[in-house]
């Protein structure tokens, strides 16, 4: 594993682009400030430039760095999530304005996979990442589901889990300035 995680390093430090496995399902990856790359996995996917983008990290020091602000229920939800949780936070900071959503918020997911966790502390940084689909079709559950104008078109696939099937997206959860919790996907 420690092979693949400094190819993509090295990739993304780069700006390029990655196909990897996350705790969810297989991604398209790339550093959350690289515009160039963030617009390279936007016409990979055909995707509309005003959507905005999830990003992984690795630990609670790295989201620290993305969000000014966390409300102290974020981290029971986290710390108690039974699947993986991307909570939607407010006021991004240290992203490109192209990964945001409108109102500034940002989807972050402190990953509990081994090689993301890997991938961001080598990084020193979270990762953008995003379902390795065409913008509006299913999302593949497996590697071999994959198109293959996405595998073709990324800087580096990784070789990892190609044989695992992934079915479980992530949670979503929305937490409002008094700390009210809005769930966006179960």
């Amino acid at each position: 594993m420690s092979e693949e995680v400094q190819k993509c390093v090295e990739i993304i430090r780069k700006g390029g682009v990655i196909l990897y496995p996350t705790d969810t399902i297989w991604g398209l990856g790339c550093d959350p400030k690289n515009e160039q790359a963030i617009e390279k996995i936007n016409q990979i996917k055909n995707r509309d430039e005003s959507k905005s983008y999830i990003m992984l990290v690795a630990e609670e020091r790295q989201l620290n760095f993305y969000v000014p602000e966390i409300p102290d229920i974020c981290y029971d939800l986290i710390d108690f999530a039974v699947r993986p949780t991307t909570i939607i936070y407010d006021n991004a900071k240290n992203v490109s304005p192209m990964i945001l959503a409108q109102d500034g918020s940002l989807g972050i997911r402190l990953t509990k996979d081994p090689f993301c966790q890997k991938l961001c502390q080598q990084l020193k940084t979270g990762v953008v990442s995003t379902s390795a689909n065409i913008s509006g079709a299913a999302s593949p559950q497996s590697f071999n589901e994959i198109e293959d104008s996405i595998k073709n078109s990324v800087d580096y696939i990784v070789n990892l889990r190609q044989n695992e099937k992934m079915t479980t997206p992530s949670s979503i959860l929305k937490i409002g300035t008094n700390g009210e919790v809005k769930i966006i996907r179960k």
